[in-house]
């Protein structure tokens, strides 16, 4: 039994930051996931990759996660690039980019 400790990035379609800064030890799938031939779902007999867990900081869920005797790998997160914008950009003078409507 493998799990992944990570902290999940940023939804793609909201531009907010929350639920991104708990961990999350989840567990790798162990077996191959087949298809379900009178529903056409995907599925499979491991019921432990449906086990999410959530924790306050990294070192808790090491801490748990060697506490329960379960194989783990930390993926940390990438470094998060922010570029200031401001909206009176797009009248400044000498921009790169043509105005265009």
């Amino acid at each position: 039994m493998r799990a992944r400790i990570f902290q999940p990035p940023k939804t793609a379609m909201q531009s907010g930051w929350a639920k991104t800064h708990a961990w999350v030890l989840e567990f790798i799938p162990s077996t191959a996931r087949r298809p379900d031939f009178l529903m056409g779902w995907l599925g499979g007999s491991d019921t432990q990759t449906q086990v999410k867990l959530t924790f306050e900081t990294k070192e808790e869920a090491v801490a748990y996660a060697e506490r329960a005797g379960i194989d783990y790998e930390i993926e940390l997160p990438q470094a998060r690039r922010i570029k200031p914008k401001a909206y009176a950009d797009n009248f400044r003078y000498g921009r790169v980019e043509n105005w265009t409507h």
